[in-house]
C-alpha cells in the first residue's frame, strides 16, 4: 500500500470534455494521478457537456487511482453531463458527488 503525501488534489475542467479537449485534460488529469493523491477531484462544474471519449477517460482514471490505492470522485456534473454517466451506466462504478450551486472549487490544478 503506497503512502500518499498530497491527501487531494482537484482538476477543475472548465470547458465541454468533447473532441480534442478529451486528450487535453486527460494529459492534465494522468499528470494530477501522477502526483498520487488519496484522492483526486474531477470538478465538472463548468464543464456543459461530455462525449464518449471523456466517459473513458473517467473509467480509465478511476482504474488508475484505485490501483494507486487511491480515489477518484467526480463532483458538481451538471445534468446532462449526469445524464451521460447514467447512460454509459459509469455513474454505478464513478464515485459523483454533487455539490451545492454556488459553491467555489478549491483547484491545486488548472489549465
Amino acid at each position: 500500500m503506497p503512502e500518499h503525501t498530497i491527501p487531494e488534489t482537484t482538476v477543475v475542467v472548465t470547458e465541454a470534455l468533447e473532441g480534442t479537449a478529451v486528450q487535453l485534460w486527460g494529459d492534465t488529469i494522468a499528470a494530477a494521478v501522477g502526483l498520487e493523491p488519496a484522492l483526486l477531484v474531477i470538478d465538472l462544474h463548468d464543464s456543459p457537456s461530455i462525449d464518449a471519449s471523456a466517459v473513458v477517460m473517467l473509467l480509465q482514471t478511476h482504474r488508475s487511482m484505485v490501483c494507486a490505492d487511491g480515489r477518484l470522485l467526480v463532483r458538481g456534473a451538471a445534468p446532462r453531463v449526469r445524464r451521460m454517466l447514467g447512460l454509459a451506466r459509469v455513474d454505478r462504478v464513478l464515485d459523483i458527488e454533487d455539490r451545492a450551486a454556488g459553491e467555489p472549487a478549491v483547484p491545486t490544478v488548472r489549465r
